[in-house]
């Protein structure tokens, strides 16, 4: 039999104490209607917590910018109807004994005019481009750059204010940062384009400003992939080194934990290693890392022909997570689509009773609870 109990180590960092390795994975929903998280949000968070989650990570939660959103029904971290929602979400969470983190997030050229509540606010790009070679959304300038950054260091500030014990940035998935980060869509040549470390400063600068308004104790976590929602294939660096020069700045810059998504986790990033994204981050920095990446599924969230949705996926062995994390290959699990079909994922796994599992259904996504 298994012994599940690497994941039930307690994990500290400053301020956040953590009773085990497990987090929730932020999975946007579109249930939050006016943008506002609403009673059910709040449950559906307790519930987690109630569960044994060690940290939630929110959904994507939208910054102060005009143009942050681009799906119905997301919820904003801004306006007081909207933070009086997400004041509401911590105190449930911290009742059940849970820790949590919001998401900040810009949607970047993943916007398209029309969406409401914003209407006719086109989609910001460094380049105005959401895919390589079209040119079809707002060329961002030196001033919506500023005014970017300021929004995300506004976000952590009421973070903090609200009461949340982390806050996680969204630089991954081919949203906002990361088109700074992609060689693709970036195509810039000013400070804010060309090498990798002249891409990386888009980054830098929301890192440094989130730093000097949370202050130097609050954690502050950085989710980043190699893959982009519009091509799975991509990649931002080829190898090891360039995983060095990539990460280090934004490690000087001010970030604690890394978020490394990857599609399976037990896949090796680079050939002649057998270390996960997660893993390589640890060696190279040195800072806490989160693996995350169908856990506990046997299929990536990768749609299937003609769906628009995660999909579907029945339970599966943990074998490999847990010989990973003997190792320590790095330090934090957060897990998906398991921990919507079932809330209590932590407490079935810690007591062995992986065979009461719930496959994940797409119309659980978009359940209340």
């Amino acid at each position: 039999m298994t012994d599940y109990s690497s994941l039930y180590r307690p994990f500290g960092l400053g301020p956040l104490e953590l009773p085990n390795r497990i987090v929730m994975a932020p999975m946007t929903r579109n249930m939050s209607p006016n943008n506002v998280p609403s009673d059910d949000v709040v449950e559906y968070y307790r519930r987690r917590a109630a569960g044994g989650t060690g940290l939630i990570i929110t959904e994507g939660t939208c910054v102060d910018h005009i143009a942050a959103s681009g799906y119905p029904d997301v919820p904003y971290f801004h306006g007081a109807d909207s933070l009086a929602g997400w004041r509401r979400v911590v105190e449930a969470v911290h009742a059940e004994g849970g820790k949590i983190a919001p998401q900040l997030w810009h949607v970047g050229g993943m916007r398209k005019a029309g969406t409401p509540p914003e209407g006719d606010v086109d989609g910001y790009c460094p380049s105005g481009m959401n895919m390589p070679g079209k040119v079809n959304r707002r060329v961002m300038t030196q001033q919506d750059i500023h005014d970017c950054v300021d929004a995300f260091a506004r976000g952590a500030a009421a973070a903090k204010e609200l009461g949340f014990d982390a806050v996680e940035i969204h630089g991954a998935h081919g949203y906002l940062v990361d088109q700074f980060f992609w060689e693709g869509t970036n195509i810039r040549d000013d400070e804010y384009g060309g090498s990798m470390q002249k891409r990386s400063r888009f980054a830098i600068e929301i890192i440094e400003a989130t730093r000097a308004a949370v202050g130097p104790d609050f954690p502050i976590i950085f989710r980043f992939s190699q893959w982009k929602q519009q091509d799975f294939d991509a990649r931002l660096v080829q190898n090891e080194t360039e995983l060095e020069q990539f990460l280090m700045p934004l490690s000087e810059a001010g970030v604690d934990i890394f978020h490394c998504s990857t599609r399976r986790f037990w896949e090796p990033e680079f050939e002649g290693s057998d270390l996960n994204l997660a893993g390589w981050t640890k060696k190279i920095t040195g800072k806490p890392t989160i693996t995350v990446g169908s856990v506990g599924l046997n299929h990536d969230f990768i749609p299937l022909p003609g769906e628009a949705t995660f999909r579907e996926a029945e339970p599966a062995s943990l074998d490999s997570l847990i010989e990973r994390m003997e190792r320590d290959e790095f330090d934090l699990v957060a897990v998906g689509r398991a921990m919507i079909a079932n809330p209590d994922w932590a407490a079935r796994v810690r007591e062995g009773h992986l065979d009461t599992m719930q496959a994940f259904e797409k119309e659980q996504l978009f359940a209340l609870t």
